[in-house]
């Protein structure tokens, strides 16, 4: 395999790996990371690096990668998937499923042999991950048990409380984060209603239509402003706030063409209000 031959294959995994909702794994990673920080000097330990770097590329390749093998007979009447993503075709299927594996495995070895109790929260990432997308739970077909599947989201968060306190968050914060994956499942689930519909493939988004999924969204948005509220006082009001104004400016204009223009702006929002989640609960611990 030459030099101009392993580039492209990379390009395409990294493309399959959607850098631009990395931050959907790694931004809870640092969250859980900064809500049990002792120092700056943790956050440089060499256990925090490496699965930072997990975080990003081999976790990210894990999700997408397994999702779009078992997603090709619905991925390939999507537009999306073949001018905003990418599609993975049978004779590369293969392909992406042994780099899931060389990617992922040796993080998995090392968390199992060095960091036992955490490696149960990675277990729980590994095991949402895998089967929400595959069989014979493929829970992405499953109203409902396809957003709880989606606190898949809170465990890269949960990993790093854990690897640094030794002990499992507080059970009301990941409560409230799970609630705010949820809702962020189902708002993404939207722009994909009529390609579900047309591979007869039921969803939260397709079993309650555009707007009741909205409805579903603002609920579970409020729920994780109320949480965040309880440790972050009125900065947790206001971040989740700017969701449900997201939400609500959805619902009041809903249309295919305007849903998808709110859809790419979307993972900017979690980016910017990721990063001053993290900035806060830093700043409030040291």
């Amino acid at each position: 395999m030459g030099y101009n031959e392993n580039v492209l294959n990379f390009k395409f995994l990294l493309k399959v790996s959607r850098p631009r909702f990395w931050i959907y794994v790694f931004g809870p990673y640092l969250i859980g990371l900064a809500a049990a920080l002792q120092g700056l000097s943790d956050m440089l330990r060499f256990e925090f690096l490496l699965f930072g770097l997990y975080f990003l590329f081999p976790a990210n390749l894990l999700i997408y990668g397994i999702n779009d093998i078992f997603d090709y007979e619905i991925d390939k009447s999507n537009p999306k998937k073949r001018e905003y993503e990418t599609l993975v075709s049978p004779d590369k299927q293969r392909f992406v499923l042994l780099a899931v594996l060389i990617t992922n495995i040796p993080f998995v070895a090392y968390c199992l042999i060095y960091h036992p109790y955490s490696s149960v929260f990675l277990s729980g990432f590994l095991l949402l991950s895998v089967f929400y997308s595959a069989p014979p739970v493929r829970a992405k077909t499953r109203p409902l048990v396809d957003s709880l599947f989606n606190i898949l989201y809170i465990f890269p968060g949960l990993l790093a409380y854990a690897l640094l306190s030794g002990e499992s968050p507080p059970v009301l914060a990941a409560a409230g984060a799970g609630a705010w994956t949820m809702a962020m499942h189902a708002y993404s689930a939207v722009p994909d209603i009529t390609p579900d519909q047309n591979a007869k493939i039921d969803t939260i988004a397709t079993k309650l239509g555009p707007r009741g999924t909205l409805v579903f969204c603002f609920v579970c948005y409020a729920a994780a402003a109320a949480v965040a509220y309880q440790y972050l006082g009125a900065a947790g009001i206001l971040l989740g706030s700017t969701y449900l104004i997201m939400v609500t400016i959805t619902f009041r204009a809903y249309d295919s063409d305007r849903m998808f223009t709110l859809y790419r702006v979307f993972p900017i929002l979690n980016t910017v209000t990721g990063l001053i989640l993290f900035f806060l609960i830093a700043y409030r611990k040291l």
